[in-house]
């Protein structure tokens, strides 16, 4: 247990590293250095690499190594509108097929987020976000189609996570997931599906805005060692 709380200790620092920039795409994630870095054994490191890994975020190749993947502008905008439509067609399936104490369920849920609001505690409303979502996908009853909106959604959980660090986002979800409820609640299928398309896709169009004030360009990169923290307050600076 205390294994797997430091690996995804790790997985989230180099999480938030990735989408923020300061691991460039193609930068080498050296086992050894970042075991140095957080005063692991290479066996939580490893972990998280193989985690971030399966979200998409890591390249890992035999012989070579981890390396940051390579996801350009063009890639990430494409994921972000099959997400939306996956999220939007849940959406108009729940409902139709949610059942009454699933409507309660997700009420609730939608409710104890509006703490983390009041908190402007972006990570704890993001968890929480995470079960308002699993409950729409539950509520489709479409087994299939929650399997692959989830998949797709692990590998942009980075990225939707950044968005809500920007100023007024996580009102502007609250707002949102409201819409979405009312429409859940009274069954307007079509309403349901725009509303929670547009939340997605309104997400993309931030991540398009917060992409383009990234530092580097395509092909810049670099390796991960002990003095990243060195190079970043140079970069900073």
């Amino acid at each position: 247990m205390a294994a797997e709380r430091r690996a995804d200790r790790i997985r989230q620092s180099l999480e938030q590293d990735i989408v923020t920039g300061q691991l460039p795409p193609a930068a080498r994630l050296d086992e050894v250095r970042l075991a140095e870095r957080f005063q692991v054994s290479r066996t939580p490191v490893r972990e998280a690499l193989m985690q971030l890994s399966a979200s998409g975020l890591v390249e890992i190749r035999p012989r070579q190594g981890a390396t940051v993947a390579e996801l350009g502008l063009k890639r990430m905008v494409e994921m972000f509108e099959v997400m939306a439509e996956l999220e939007g067609l849940c959406a108009r399936l729940a409902a139709r097929r949610m059942s009454q104490d699933e409507r309660a369920e997700l009420q609730r849920l939608h409710e104890d987020t509006r703490r983390y609001l009041s908190d402007n505690d972006p990570d704890a409303y993001y968890a929480a976000n995470l079960d308002f979502h699993e409950a729409i996908y539950a509520g489709s009853h479409n087994g299939f189609l929650a399997e692959q909106t989830r998949g797709l959604r692990q590998r942009l959980t980075p990225y939707r996570r950044i968005q809500l660090r920007r100023a007024g986002r996580l009102a502007d979800s609250f707002a949102e997931h409201e819409a979405v409820v009312r429409a859940l609640l009274s069954g307007d299928a079509e309403e349901a599906e725009l509303l929670l398309r547009k939340h997605v896709t309104v997400q993309g169009g931030v991540f398009t805005d917060f992409l383009s004030t990234l530092p580097y360009g395509p092909g810049e990169a670099g390796e991960v060692g002990p003095t990243n923290q060195d190079s970043r307050r140079r970069t900073a600076g």
